[in-house]
């Protein structure tokens, strides 16, 4: 059965934050919402596979991929509803597959590979591993970060998408985001309106 993991169609402009495990995704997502007085997508996969382990005591599996797919599109096509001209999502279905084809031996589910070749973002910034690993229930792999940082970088040049590289302090990487999004948001057709 073919299940359609379709973004909505919107007229603000929609970063993806993008990287391996504890390189300040989620904070970088809060910070730069607060800066641009809009809304942040959260991780779906965390509170799945949260609610999963406190249930049965079970990690991700491959029959996980496509309902944390469906939950993490299902709350970026609501919160874009309430973005305010910019959204900045703290993961994406790429991250979906990029973990997946790391964790299942190269398998995804194919509704997830379709969508990431129909689905966009306008700007990608891809966290750098220079930031300290920070251990919790779902974070496993702190010799692997290397790894899955070209991972990730492949995954990007693979699709030929552009991205920015934020590395440093939060601060620094803030000072990055802000202003290479600056540059968009003012030229961005629909950020005018």
């Amino acid at each position: 059965m073919e299940t359609r993991l379709n973004q909505f169609k919107s007229n603000c402009i929609k970063v993806a934050l993008f990287g391996p495990e504890s390189t300040g995704k989620t904070t970088l997502a809060q910070g730069l919402a607060n800066h641009y007085n809009t809304t942040w997508v959260p991780e779906f996969a965390r509170t799945y596979l949260e609610e999963k382990w406190h249930k049965s005591y079970e990690m991700c599996a491959p029959e996980d991929i496509l309902p944390i797919a469906i939950g993490q599109l299902k709350l970026e096509n609501e919160a874009v509803k309430r973005a305010n001209k910019v959204l900045f999502c703290d993961t994406t279905l790429l991250s979906t597959q990029v973990y997946s084809e790391d964790y299942f031996d190269g398998w995804c589910d194919k509704n997830v590979v379709q969508a990431n070749k129909e689905n966009r973002y306008d700007l990608y910034f891809l966290t750098d591993i220079d930031v300290p690993w920070e251990a919790d229930l779902l974070r496993d792999r702190p010799n692997h970060r290397e790894e899955m940082f070209e991972k990730f970088a492949a995954a990007l040049k693979k699709r030929d998408l552009t991205y920015t590289l934020l590395s440093g302090s939060h601060e620094q990487r803030m000072k990055c985001a802000i202003e290479k999004l600056n540059k968009i948001y003012e030229t961005h057709i629909y950020a005018k309106g």
